[in-house]
């Protein structure tokens, strides 16, 4: 299947597709024309039917989606604050909608663009939330007159109907078979393609489900539940597309991943998509450039290279100085809001054990420069004295200490540490500028003086009262997968990736997983 005999066979060895001798072309036949041959009569079928693979449905428009959204954001915002008696409020509504349909053309909600990382959108939630940081930031900053607390009310009737409109174009979508789901095969040298797979099938935050590998050349792959239909020569040969194809048909693929590598680049790859793509197979190549968002990658060609330009990281400029103040903001209004709970925690905290209600230590912070971190306390008064006996029964990796049925958390602490709550004195921290709402954790010193050179790195940002690793499984991680979502989020974030974050936190404190 999908595989064309040539005579004056010399390599030996399980290659070709379902384990057939790659062949060699002789020397007489003209290498052109066979490869012309194999590339637009490729003897494995399509479908019974033979033919290609249905195309997709145009989704409406961008303009209309955005249309959609702000009339369902103005629209109500209208009605709710000329109830309500607020001034001007055909230009309020108008504004916020022009805001409200514009915030989400920037992330991309009117595209079929999956999402980019492991801080992915939350879809019209997390939309939301930016919109309502960008409201307070233009009702400061322009002095409106228009309250609040009515304006949040005002715009809730947009999120409700974005959210519903989004949840009908998921359900249109999953009632067109292979419209989101890609279904790829998976093409490279064994190790590239093993690291690939396991990424792929890791994660659950994107649309691709990988049906087949091909690896090339003739290392050993395994890879539980995957099919390999063939195998590629360690060198170029005029049955490399015919094999592809044929595992693309074999397994209904449609996207063809390429892992390139020593063995397949430059021309070989090159001859692989035009085979492919004259085969109406749609083609992709796994970049090494990992921890990188799309956003920040901008493809260019000079001199017949093709060029990748990565913007860096933001460290300044007005993403940084909004993010400060909706650091400082959200702290403020945070300690006035749980005040009657922060008193309440105190006095449980006071009246359960013997000791001081706050747990004061000292962290690295950003550039590794030290502060005190406040806490309630959560642990009996002597639990620092009474950590070296424990050392043995460390469940963490790397420089952590972590233990399951810590014997120095007190009974009040645990319901605090299972809900979080002990965190929230750090917006003091917060209010002060030595720590923000979202970003890595704080470590200990003794921590960072352990840290190499890859680790330092998430002290090039401040620390975080949530980040990645709250939403993703908190203690139950290993050390290398915490410093690896600690560094996308030094690398990669933004402020609609916080106030995202800032919304998962709430689902991943309701779960309690990993939180001990």
């Amino acid at each position: 299947m999908g595989h064309v005999e040539i005579p004056d066979t010399d390599l030996s060895g399980p290659v070709g597709l379902r384990g057939a001798p790659r062949p060699r072309t002789a020397a007489s036949r003209n290498r052109t024309a066979a490869l012309e041959q194999l590339w637009r009569a490729p003897t494995a079928q399509r479908d019974p039917a033979g033919r290609p693979p249905a195309r997709r449905k145009r989704t409406p428009g961008p303009a209309l989606a955005a249309l959609t959204d702000l009339l369902g954001l103005a629209g109500p915002a209208w009605l709710l604050l000329g109830a309500g008696d607020q001034p001007r409020p055909v230009a309020a509504a108008a504004v916020a909608g022009l805001l409200w349909a514009g915030l989400r053309g920037v992330r991309g909600r009117y595209t079929d663009r999956p999402g980019t990382g492991p801080g992915g959108a939350l879809g019209p939630v997390g939309d939301w939330l930016v919109l309502i940081g960008l409201l307070a930031v233009l009702h400061t900053a322009a002095g409106s007159p228009v309250d609040p607390a009515t304006a949040v009310v005002a715009v809730t009737p947009g999120l409700l109907i974005a959210t519903a409109v989004a949840g009908l174009r998921r359900w249109q979508r999953s009632g067109r078979r292979g419209h989101r789901v890609r279904r790829v095969l998976l093409v490279g040298e064994a190790s590239a393609v093993g690291r690939a797979a396991e990424l792929l099938n890791s994660g659950t935050d994107h649309d691709y489900r990988l049906v087949a590998a091909i690896p090339v050349g003739p290392a050993r792959l395994e890879l539980d539940g995957v099919q390999m239909p063939g195998r590629l020569a360690s060198c170029p040969a005029d049955d490399d597309v015919t094999t592809v194809l044929g595992g693309v048909y074999a397994h209904a693929a449609d996207l063809v991943l390429v892992a390139p590598g020593p063995q397949l680049t430059g021309d070989r790859l090159r001859r692989l998509g035009w085979g492919l793509h004259d085969g109406g197979v749609a083609l992709s190549v796994v970049s090494e450039l990992s921890g990188v968002t799309a956003e920040r990658v901008r493809p260019a060609t000079a001199a017949g290279l093709t060029l990748l330009h990565i913007a860096p990281p933001l460290r300044g400029g007005p993403q940084a100085a909004l993010k400060g103040v909706l650091d400082r903001t959200g702290a403020l209004f945070g300690l006035l809001a749980l005040t009657p709970l922060l008193l309440a925690v105190a006095l449980s905290v006071r009246l359960s054990s013997r000791g001081p209600v706050f747990h004061r230590q000292v962290r690295q912070g950003q550039h590794n420069r030290p502060f005190t971190m406040w806490k309630f306390r959560t642990m009996v008064a002597d639990a620092e004295n009474l950590k070296a006996r424990l050392v043995a029964s460390n469940e963490a990796d790397g420089p952590l200490f972590k233990m399951r049925g810590d014997p120095r958390v007190t009974p009040v602490g645990r319901l605090l540490r299972r809900t979080s709550i002990d965190e929230l004195p750090q917006l003091v921290n917060v209010l002060l500028g030595q720590m923000s709402l979202v970003g890595p954790r704080p470590p200990l010193p003794e921590e960072a003086s352990r840290y190499d050179e890859r680790e330092h790195r998430r002290l090039a940002v401040k620390p975080g009262l949530t980040g990645l690793w709250q939403v993703s499984g908190r203690s139950d991680l290993t050390w290398q997968e915490t410093v690896s979502l600690d560094l996308w989020y030094v690398d990669n974030w933004s402020v609609a990736a916080d106030l995202g974050l800032l919304a998962r936190t709430v689902r991943a404190v309701a779960d309690g997983r990993g939180a001990y």
